[in-house]
């Protein structure tokens, strides 16, 4: 009896073998079919029982030898000749120990300038020449070159740059429009689908690598400020930065920028800038912008804390905590107050403040918002204006002189939008460092864009002019504060 049965199984099972073939060659002729029959025999071949599917015909598991043995080569041919390299080189002089001095100066003579130069890679994104690249790949560079794959090679102006974000866009010139790879929707991503990476990893010439998508919204990996990345295993490597990473669209989702490696070489762990901030940053090119502003609503957040989602009823740790508003802001007369936590944006939940910095980033100043906030126990729904961030008193900018550490500093009186262009909080108030001059005292004593003096020999600084007049004091001692990313850095020097 048993041996009946399984003859009979095994015979049910050679038959259904035999009718697939046939079946998908039916289909695949016949199209004057009862499309009722087509669906179902269709969803029968890819695993799928009509309404309970778990995958649709734009993303599903490879059906057959035939599919498993497809190539990417169409999707690379479409999209590499968009992806270029970027050539970055500066003249750095290195300090002898004997400069200015006549005796040794005689013999040893000056130190001399010697050229630096960094590879990385770029993708156009528009017709009349505009690439997006990584901020690290240009940073201090005097030149700029870019080699399009088909050889030729282009000067290039920077339009725009952040090293918080870790982007910045070129430009360059050429008779005829340049190929480009049109810009995807990288919200869409989820984790599992395919990607293709593409630069010019070591020097070595053009390369694509594939890879699925291993994570999303990954944040505190020490890269940059955007704390927002899409996590990879397509190999990235030293050269990479700046890449294109592609989706089974042909459409770029993501700018390669860091890999996780103790080697240096790829071990499947590389992050990549998400293409809608990349279309942000590159419209603000565009348009001409001297740098990338986001919108204002007058309001800073803090991390919500298991400590904190327990008080205020919260099952998870999420959102992000309102911890101090503009009284005169966008979000204080939409009703927003410290201690609301908002739940989401524009119908997308924000898991914290990483997230929602990302999705403010990305949204269009003189437009508004929709925010779910939770507000002393109970969820409220409020729209509320996107600002560009107000200046404040006329901008004083003053380049320090004199003999004192702070020579060769530009620096200035913090305002919401000098604040927002160099990275520091809005509501943070003193007087920061816009610049520094290269090779003045101010850049041999590490001060740093963005450096906040808080005091210099006893005295307070809170306007520009205060920090002159200190500058220019006549003494050899000095004894300063500086407040950098939240920290105070208090040094005594003899110079």
């Amino acid at each position: 009896m048993r041996v009946k049965r399984l003859s009979l199984v095994l015979l049910c099972a050679l038959m259904a073998a035999a009718l697939v073939p046939a079946a998908r060659q039916a289909l695949a002729q016949d199209t004057k079919a009862d499309p009722g029959l087509s669906d179902v025999l269709t969803d029968m071949l890819r695993g799928a029982e009509g309404d309970n599917a778990t995958s649709g015909p734009d993303k599903r598991v490879p059906f057959g030898r035939d599919e498993m043995q497809l190539s990417f080569a169409p999707l690379v041919k479409q999209t590499a000749p968009a992806v270029v390299n970027v050539y970055a080189s500066q003249t750095a002089r290195l300090r002898s120990p004997f400069d200015g001095d006549p005796f040794f100066e005689e013999f040893f003579g000056r130190s001399q300038p010697r050229a630096q130069s960094s590879l990385g890679s770029g993708v156009l994104v528009d017709p009349t020449g505009i690439v997006v690249t990584n901020f690290h790949v240009i940073k201090d560079a005097d030149q700029v070159k870019v080699a399009t794959a088909d050889g030729r090679e282009f000067d290039s102006k920077v339009l725009l740059k952040d090293e918080t974000l870790d982007l910045a866009v070129l430009k360059i010139s050429a008779d005829k429009p340049f190929p480009v790879v049109a810009v995807g929707d990288s919200d869409a991503l989820e984790v599992g689908d395919l990607l293709l990476a593409i630069g010019n990893p070591f020097g070595v010439g053009q390369t694509t690598t594939s890879g699925i998508v291993s994570a999303l919204a990954r944040s505190h990996i020490g890269v940059s400020d955007s704390s927002f990345f899409i996590q990879t295993d397509a190999a990235i490597n030293p050269g990479n930065s700046g890449g294109a990473l592609i989706n089974m669209g042909g459409q770029l989702v993501g700018i390669n920028t860091a890999i996780y490696s103790r080697s240096g070489g790829s071990i499947g762990i590389g992050f990549a800038i998400p293409s809608n901030m990349v279309r942000a940053f590159a419209d603000a090119a565009k348009a001409g912008r001297d740098f990338f502003e986001r919108p204002y609503i007058g309001a800073e957040f803090e991390r919500v804390t298991p400590q904190i989602a327990e008080s205020l009823g919260l099952e998870t740790p999420t959102g992000a905590l309102v911890s101090s508003i503009d009284e005169a802001g966008p979000a204080a007369k939409a009703g927003l107050k410290a201690g609301d936590v908002v739940l989401s944006l524009n119908g997308t939940p924000v898991e914290s403040i990483e997230a929602l910095d990302y999705r403010m980033a990305t949204l269009s100043i003189g437009t508004n918002a929709s925010f779910a906030v939770l507000s002393k126990g109970q969820q409220a729904a409020m729209d509320i204006a996107l600002e560009r961030a107000p200046e404040g008193a006329k901008l004083a900018e003053v380049t320090l002189r004199g003999r004192s550490p702070f020579s060769g500093a530009k620096v200035a009186e913090l305002s919401p939008r000098l604040a927002q262009r160099l990275g520091i909080r809005t509501d943070v108030k003193g007087v920061t460092v816009i610049d520094i001059n290269r090779g003045s005292p101010a850049a041999g004593f590490g001060f740093q864009p963005g450096d906040i003096v808080r005091e210099v020999n006893g005295l307070t600084i809170d306007t520009a002019a205060t920090l002159e007049q200190a500058a220019m004091q006549e003494t050899r001692w000095w004894r300063f504060t500086v407040e950098r990313g939240g920290q105070i850095l208090r040094q005594v020097l003899r110079y």
